[in-house]
């Protein structure tokens, strides 16, 4: 069987996003953000794989420390739920403060997706990308995913903007719940 994996958008995703978000004890999981993530990791076997923009860097706002603080924090809430994510990748560039070059990792670019496949031999077929924002659902479109986009987080002022620019995710789901449901009836033809 071929590795899969739920690619996972990380601040307004998995958990509340207060906006450049440094402080580890800031962190609070999204509603079935840790029970859904335990059932896709072991029931399902997938790899469960953050794909995060984090400009906060360049602009100076927050540190490369407290972004793999807040990743840590993270899973260390998700280990109550017996799960943790398998790899954190994130961009710490912007367009405003980078080079062109340097910002080659920001979604909607496939970069860190494209790390992670080669890192993990995922197979992107059978393989789900979950986030709230445009740049989300437009990066797992890029790599090929199919695309779920939450309405937490921006997923509502999102959607209308992708709907304007024909550009429809696989699913929409209301919550991290609905995902995870999404996910294990599409892939395996079981109801959740």
């Amino acid at each position: 069987m071929s590795n899969r994996a739920v690619f996972l958008d990380r601040d307004g995703t998995l958990n509340e996003d207060p906006g450049y978000l440094g402080d580890p004890w800031k962190v609070k999981l999204l509603p079935f953000v840790g029970e859904v993530l335990s059932r896709l990791k072991n029931e399902f076997n997938y790899f469960l794989i953050v794909i995060s923009n984090q400009s906060g860097i360049a602009r100076g706002l927050i540190s490369t420390e407290q972004v793999e603080q807040v990743n840590e924090k993270i899973n260390t809430l998700l280990k109550e739920f017996k799960v943790s994510i398998d790899k954190f990748y994130y961009c710490p560039f912007h367009p405003d403060y980078s080079t062109t070059e340097e910002c080659s990792c920001r979604k909607p670019s496939t970069e860190m997706v494209e790390k992670a496949v080669e890192e993990f031999d995922i197979d992107l077929s059978e393989s789900f990308f979950i986030g709230d924002s445009s740049a989300d659902i437009e990066c797992g479109m890029n790599a090929g995913i199919k695309t779920i986009l939450i309405k937490t987080g921006y997923g509502r002022e999102t959607l209308y903007m992708l709907q304007k620019e024909n550009k429809i995710p696989n699913f929409v789901a209301q919550n991290f719940l609905d995902a995870g449901n999404f996910i294990i009836t599409d892939l395996n033809g079981v109801s959740a």
